[in-house]
C-alpha cells in the first residue's frame, strides 16, 4: 500500500471540491497511461456531493470513463433505493459518459444470479485481471463501520474467491444486495473514503485507531498496491488522536 492519508476539512462543504479534483486528476492519469478511467461508485450522501461538484467543473470530459458500483440494492432503477438510479438522475444524464460504459446490475434476477451476472460484466470489462483493478473506488462508511454491503460479523467478510457476492440478509434495508468483495476493493489503484458528520466520530476513531475485538469492515480496506484516502470533516474527526492532515477546499491530492 502506498500509505494511508487521513485528511480533515472544516466541514463537508470543503470535502466535495477536493473529492471532485481527486476523481478528475486520477482520471487524467489513467487515461494518459491506459486510455480509460475505471471508477467504482457507492451510494448514500456521496451521490449528491460527487454529482454537484463534478458538474461544477468546466469542460468535464467523461467520454473515456467506465463506471461500476461497489454495491447495489436489488431494486428497480426507478426506486429511490437504487444507487444507479440516483446517479443517473443527478450525474450520468448530464455528462458525456457512454451508456455502454456504465456497468449496471440486472435487478430482475434473483440475488445470487444477479451477483453472477455482474461478475461476468466485470470480467468482460477487466479481461486481464484475476480481480478487477479499478483506478479509483469511492466508498462511504455506515455508523456501524460497514462499507459497500460488507457488514460487521457477516460471513461475506471472509470471502476470498468471488468478485461480486450476493447478500440477502443485509441488516440495513433493503435486505437483498450485491457487493464487491474485499479482494476487489483491495486491488484498486486508489480508494477514497468520504465520512462526514458527528454521528461517524466514534466509529471513525475505532476504524482508524483500532479497537478491541474484530476490526470493522471499513478498517479492512487496505489496498495491496494502491493509495488510501480518508476525507473527513471536523465533526467526524472529533475523537481522533492520530496525526491528520488539515486542508481547505482548494487542496489537491
Amino acid at each position: 500500500m502506498a500509505g494511508r492519508r487521513v485528511v480533515v476539512f472544516p466541514s463537508s462543504a470543503e470535502v466535495g471540491p477536493v473529492l471532485a479534483h481527486l476523481v478528475t486528476s486520477r482520471a487524467e492519469k489513467a487515461i494518459a497511461s491506459r486510455d480509460r478511467f475505471t471508477l467504482g461508485l457507492s451510494g448514500g450522501s456521496l451521490v449528491s456531493m460527487l454529482s454537484k461538484e463534478l458538474l461544477a467543473l468546466p469542460q468535464l470530459d467523461c467520454s473515456k470513463w467506465m463506471v461500476g458500483f461497489c454495491d447495489e440494492r436489488l431494486v428497480s432503477f426507478d426506486d429511490p433505493e437504487s444507487t444507479y438510479g440516483l446517479y443517473k438522475n443527478q450525474l450520468f444524464s448530464k455528462v458525456n459518459i457512454p451508456d455502454s460504459a456504465i456497468l449496471t446490475i440486472d435487478s430482475s434476477l434473483p440475488v445470487s444470479e444477479c451477483a453472477e451476472h455482474y461478475t461476468r460484466k466485470l470480467k468482460e470489462a477487466f479481461p486481464d485481471d484475476d480481480f478487477p483493478v479499478f483506478d479509483l473506488l469511492l466508498l462511504g462508511m455506515g455508523p456501524d463501520g460497514h462499507t459497500c454491503s460488507l457488514f460487521p460479523d457477516h460471513p461475506l467478510l471472509e470471502e476470498t474467491k468471488k468478485i461480486v457476492a450476493p447478500i440477502s440478509d443485509s441488516p440495513k434495508p433493503p435486505p437483498q444486495r450485491v457487493t464487491m468483495t474485499f479482494p476487489v476493493v483491495n486491488s484498486a489503484r486508489c480508494v477514497a473514503f468520504v465520512s462526514t458528520g458527528g454521528s461517524k466520530a466514534p466509529v471513525l476513531k475505532e476504524v482508524l485507531e483500532g479497537r478491541e475485538g474484530p476490526a470493522f469492515p471499513a478498517a479492512r480496506v487496505v489496498p495491496t498496491n494502491g493509495e488510501l484516502f480518508w476525507l473527513v470533516d471536523d465533526p467526524a474527526a472529533a475523537s481522533l488522536t492520530i496525526q491528520v492532515e488539515r486542508l481547505g477546499s482548494g487542496a489537491k491530492l
